[in-house]
């Protein structure tokens, strides 16, 4: 996604009480890009989708944005902006789950070095939403092996 940057905050200033930091969000920003996955399916699943993105919750905004492939195609496709946000760093839980998407998904190394040196803000308790991703991890892998 070029002209755009990978940017984390507080919407309205409040903290994500599942992440228990900054969450993801992309901002206007001519001559930088975020790389990420672009996902086909059906427009009958959008409405589960933006529910998920916290759109109901006035949290995030649908946008339509132009992606260049790296086969050199353009691709209208949906993203999500938050809205009225306070910018503020991820937990390193947060981060995790980032970078390991990248990882898994190949992403270019140098955009993953970017990732992994996002600053955070060092919370240490729990995060149940980042043990059941874990868990779900660790079963994925004995049950393919």
């Amino acid at each position: 996604l070029q002209d755009f940057r990978l940017e984390f905050g507080h919407h309205q200033g409040r903290t994500s009480s599942v992440w228990h930091g900054g969450t993801a969000t992309i901002a206007q920003s001519p001559g930088d890009e975020v790389w990420g996955i672009v996902w086909k399916m059906n427009t009958c699943n959008l409405s589960s989708l933006d529910k998920q993105e916290g759109v109901e919750d006035g949290i995030y905004v649908p946008i339509e944005v132009s992606v260049h492939t790296q086969t050199g195609k353009v691709l209208t496709c949906r993203s999500y902006q938050m809205k009225d946000y306070v910018s503020g760093p991820p937990s390193p839980q947060y981060k995790k789950v980032i970078c390991m998407g990248a990882k898994q998904n190949g992403l270019p190394t140098d955009y993953q070095e970017k990732l992994e040196a996002i600053e955070t803000n060092n919370y240490a308790g729990p995060v149940p939403i980042m043990e059941e991703i874990e868990a779900a991890i660790k079963a994925e892998k004995i049950n393919s092996a």
